[in-house]
């Protein structure tokens, strides 16, 4: 019987962190720390950042009021089978746009994670281009998605794209994945792939932290006993 490998797609968070310019920094407090071995010595931390920072998914009440929050979607919507859509090398500020999805995906994508790698996710830093010239899914790109009836789409940035590119996908809805990181493997993985982004169960809230993994199947061990 096979059994299956996990790809990790998730960015690390941790104290200072970069993350959206717009947002709050993030804060990682230790408040609490080991003084012994005894019974009452705990090490524990304090978070403080928003709900779309680091790897996170965006319901539609990100963007559109009265949309649908993240608990209102069962987890099986944030799986399902995915393509990686390999742009790496794309200019810093380039569209990306429904003719360069069209070059390089099928026609058939209905209930597909269309994973974007852009290359930004190795270029995570405080710096002018990955703060404020990533690539971007434009509009059109968008309503391509919409089009052929995709089930999400994700980026290795802090953002998929303006608020124009937000409200095309999550008026569908196409779900949406964020700050993703594709380590070299995942370039020689044969698609489509099991994804799955499952959030953390918050109330109400138009985004989550989620930690995002590619599913690849392993041959089980040969059995070396008689035949």
């Amino acid at each position: 019987m096979a059994t299956m490998k996990l790809i990790d797609l998730s960015q690390p968070l941790f104290d200072g962190c970069p993350n959206c310019p717009v947002h709050p920094p993030v804060k990682i407090d230790v408040v609490s720390r080991h003084v012994n071995d005894g019974s009452e010595s705990w090490h524990m931390e304090q978070l403080s950042f928003t709900s779309h920072t680091g790897s996170h998914v965006d319901a539609p009440l990100h963007k559109l009021s009265g949309g649908r929050s993240i608990d209102a979607f069962p987890l099986e919507e944030w799986t399902g089978p995915a393509r990686i859509v390999d742009l790496r090398g794309i200019a810093r500020n380039t569209p990306i746009t429904s003719a360069m999805l069209a070059s390089r995906l099928p026609e058939d994508i209905a209930g597909q994670w269309i994973l974007l790698a852009t290359g930004f996710g190795d270029k995570r830093a405080k710096s002018q281009e990955w703060l404020h010239e990533p690539p971007f899914l434009a509009a059109d790109g968008a309503q391509w998605l919409v089009n052929r009836n995709a089930r999400g789409v994700g980026i290795d940035h802090f953002s998929i794209g303006d608020g124009q590119t937000h409200a095309i996908l999550l008026a569908k809805p196409v779900l949406i994945v964020e700050e993703l990181h594709f380590p070299a493997v995942a370039f020689s993985l044969t698609l489509p792939l099991e994804f799955m982004a499952l959030p953390v169960n918050l109330r109400a809230h138009s985004g989550a932290p989620c930690r995002p993994v590619l599913l690849v199947p392993e041959e089980a061990p040969h059995n070396k006993g008689p035949h």
